[in-house]
């Protein structure tokens, strides 16, 4: 069995090979083009560890890509076993359809977004929090990779003005869903507060669909995810997103909600 590395670990060795090269944060920093500052906050634990940061590191350093491939373990072991299967359908998937009355999708969160949720709905670690935020920012690779899936989230407005964090990163996680949304293979669209009652509000699902056409779809519950392919659930998953999306509103008034509801969080 592999030893997964911790975070601690990782930062421990960041700190341990520089040091062994005789350099100081400030001029381990010049050499990477990072300030003195951002190195002491990689290696204490102030700032979330970079993979741009990692991969500098390695170049400048010659450690061989050993860093960077450390991250990628901790990556790959943050998310629970359950998760991993529709990993790799996201992953694959050339759309996804994306309906959640709670919370921001995970593809198109903020790393604080991210984290504050992580501490409140979980009864994780802070290192575990750590871990699983790492993971989901390197799921959102997906969406900028030369090939995106098309990416349509339909999200209740309550979700917009539902607090997870503090007020900064409310109004910085509406910014980032503006800008994603500009991107032309994402639409974010919002139903809104005075829609009525929809199969939506009953929980989270994501509709995929593959390259050779099949759909595949996940469900989240309190406890873990599961995967459904079958023809009679796919088929009424799809009359619920059919649903929802005629409650939404089109796109470009949809930026216009968020734009609004930020305001707010000012």
């Amino acid at each position: 069995m592999v030893d997964v590395p911790t975070l601690g670990f990782l930062r421990d060795q960041l700190r341990r090979a520089r040091q062994l090269r005789g350099l100081t944060q400030e001029e381990l920093g010049k050499m990477i083009s990072y300030a003195a500052s951002s190195v002491s906050a990689m290696e204490t634990g102030q700032n979330q560890v970079s993979p741009d940061y990692l991969a500098r590191f390695d170049k400048v350093l010659e450690t061989g890509g050993l860093f960077v491939g450390m991250l990628e373990l901790i990556r790959l072991h943050a998310e629970p076993d359950w998760f991993r299967p529709w990993g790799e359908i996201e992953r694959e998937a050339v759309a996804l359809r994306w309906c959640d009355p709670t919370v921001v999708p995970g593809l198109l969160q903020t790393e604080a977004y991210a984290r504050a949720m992580l501490r409140v709905a979980t009864l994780l670690t802070e290192e575990q929090v750590e871990k699983r935020v790492l993971a989901r920012l390197a799921r959102q690779d997906v969406l900028t990779r030369d090939d995106p899936p098309q990416l349509v989230a339909l999200l209740d407005e309550q979700v917009l003005r539902r607090q997870v964090g503090d007020r900064t990163t409310m109004r910085e996680q509406l910014a980032h869903l503006l800008a994603v949304a500009a991107r032309p293979h994402i639409q974010v669209r919002i139903v809104p507060a005075d829609a009525p009652w929809h199969t939506g509000l009953s929980g989270p699902f994501i509709l995929a669909r593959l390259p050779d056409g099949a759909e595949v779809a996940h469900l989240d519950n309190q406890l873990r995810g599961q995967t459904e392919d079958s023809p009679n659930g796919l088929a009424s998953l799809g009359r619920r997103w059919e649903t929802v999306a005629g409650e939404a509103l089109p796109r470009r008034q949809s930026a216009r909600l968020i734009e609004e509801v930020a305001k707010s969080w000012t």
